[in-house]
Formats: C-alpha cells, structure tokens, sequence
C-alpha cells in the first residue's frame, strides 16, 4: 500500500511540474481590431490593423514579439508601462512605437474612441500580442 501511495504522489507532482502555471491575465475591454493586409517576409510577418479603443476602454497588459508601429487617428492614448508610470501619452496626429518583449497597456480615459493604425513587425508565426498580468497597477 505504502508503494502506491508514493507512486501517486509522483505521479502527481510530475503532472503538476508539467503544466505551466497560469498567470492571471488581464483582458481589455472596448477594444477592437480590424486587419487590413497581412504579408509575410521572409521570417517576418507584417500586419496592418486598425485598433479602436471605446471611452472608457483598456487594451490589457500584454506584449508584443516584435515591434509596433502606431499613429493615432483619432482620440488620445494613455500609455502606461510595467512600472504603472506613464510612458506616453498621444494625442491625434501622434506616432509611437513599442520595443518587443515590453508588458504594457493602453487605456482611453478620454469621451471620444481613439482609432490607432498600427503596424506590427513580428517574427513569423507570432500572435498579435501576448497577455500578460497586471503587475500590481491599481488600474
């Protein structure tokens, strides 16, 4: 009896090893996207979207794989990073850009929806972005 009970517990922890732990991560809200062209470089994928962002509305924390290209149509972003400072805030007519690999959100504090043409440079394969935790932000 004793072997079967250490052979479960083995058992179990391995599957436990096995399996990542989840983050929680933190959905946006009011944000949508709309692909315009997607193409494909060699191992590089380009995709052109449209992103809007309701008042009120949050992209999530997140990251990309690769860098991002924005211009700001309509609206004014508030960009905050890991750190919960502000580390941009644009208005209509602003251009921006986001390193890889960098935990972030986006939020539209503002009463009007901020319309963003962004370009994504991703290696290929890559999703849009990545989800990430809140790091302890109160927003």
């Amino acid at each position: 009896m004793r072997l079967r009970s250490v052979t479960t517990l083995l058992a179990t922890l391995v599957l436990a090893l096995a399996v990542p732990a989840t983050a929680e991560a933190t959905p946006g809200s009011g944000v949508t996207g709309t692909i315009f062209e997607q193409r494909t470089v060699g191992n590089t994928d380009y995709v052109l979207r449209e992103v809007v962002i309701q008042p009120g509305g949050y992209t999530g924390w997140h990251y990309h794989d690769g860098k991002l290209y924005a211009y700001v149509k309509a609206g004014t972003l508030t960009h905050n990073s890991a750190d919960c400072g502000l580390d941009g805030l644009y208005r209509e007519g602003a251009v921006f850009t986001e390193p890889s690999d960098t935990v972030h959100i986006g939020r539209n504090l503002g009463t009007t929806p901020v319309v963003l043409e962004v370009l994504y440079v991703l290696p290929h394969g890559s999703p849009l972005s990545q989800d990430a935790p809140n790091p302890g932000c109160p927003f």
